[in-house]
């Protein structure tokens, strides 16, 4: 929380693929000489993967000059193997809401990981603190047993938190059952606030697309990202020692590649362009729980526009 001050905040959400990028390109890109906002403004990423160095393809990544003509914050921040939870987000993007709003610009939070977005609206459930003893427990039987065992112990107690986590996100999986142990209630009980957080003034944006628009582009998307070099990108990654239960690797479009049988390219591009279908559809539902957003076609610029406007001036 930024107590003494109301930053204004605009957060433009859409699920993989909506636009999200192009429209902040013709919103506020300095190089873009349409832009009715040119310069004004700076991203803060929230998107769970970009955070990390050397995955650029698969993470639909911007380019280096691209982010000469309009700066993002929270990006190639953390080695695959590092973890990178919502709780990380908020403390950064809390930091940058407040760098950006002191040199007279105006924050843009955009991405696709709604978990995020929704988390910085109305701030971190409060669960129990870690407990040593429960949590070195875990980490032993996750070493022993494996994630695929623990993860069926958490479906059978928290079949919510199990639906939100991959299987392979050992982190999260030992965090689940931590909690359930330590308190004796599901991780999902710990229910957000639904009061938007002092300290900030929101405008929330969702990008709509038809279902039947919105996966061609997906698969264009997926298609582009192999033409652009996504398995030597993959391959380059392997080769600096990153493996399938790193957090990184988990990733769309990484995890992929561990997980095909065949191995043949078809295949697992088929696969990435099916995960990424899957995944936008959870992201609108998500984006459907969240109050108070305004929703837009995704390529009505004079709407956003002046929705934005308007949000400037008040």
């Amino acid at each position: 929380m930024i107590r003494g001050l109301n930053i204004p905040v605009l957060i433009i959400f859409g699920p993989t693929a909506s636009g999200k990028t192009s429209l902040a390109s013709s919103l506020f890109s300095s190089d873009n000489p349409t832009a009715p906002f040119s310069a004004q403004a700076e991203i803060i990423s929230a998107d769970s993967m970009q955070v990390y160095r050397g995955m650029d393809i698969g993470t639909a990544k911007p380019s280096p000059s691209f982010l000469e003509h309009l700066p993002h914050h929270l990006l190639d921040i953390r080695d695959p193997s590092e973890q990178f939870c919502a709780g990380d987000f908020v403390r950064l993007a809390d930091n940058a809401c407040k760098d950006i709003h002191s040199r007279g610009k105006l924050p843009v939070i955009l991405g696709g990981t709604a978990f995020y977005v929704k988390n910085f609206l109305y701030g971190l459930p409060v669960t129990p603190e870690s407990d040593p003893e429960v949590r070195r427990f875990y980490i032993e039987r996750m070493k022993h047993d494996g994630a695929a065992v623990l993860f069926r112990e958490l479906e059978a107690v928290d079949r919510e938190s199990a639906g939100r986590i991959n299987i392979h996100d050992e982190y999260r999986i030992i965090r689940a059952l931590e909690v359930f142990s330590a308190s004796g209630q599901p991780l999902s009980s710990f229910n957000l606030s639904n009061t938007q957080r002092d300290g900030y003034r929101f405008l929330v944006l969702a990008l709509d697309r038809s279902r039947e628009v919105l996966y061609e582009r997906i698969n264009r998307r997926v298609e582009e990202m192999f033409s652009d070099g996504l398995s030597d990108e993959v391959q380059t990654l392997i080769a600096k020692g990153y493996t399938a239960p790193d957090p990184g690797m988990q990733a769309i479009g990484y995890r992929e590649f561990f997980s095909s049988e065949s191995g043949n390219m078809a295949d697992i591009l088929a696969q990435i362009q099916l995960d990424s279908r899957k995944y936008a559809k959870r992201q609108e539902t998500f984006i459907r729980s969240i109050p108070d957003i305004y929703h837009f076609d995704a390529d009505d610029r004079t709407g956003i526009t002046e929705t934005v406007r308007g949000f400037f001036g008040t």
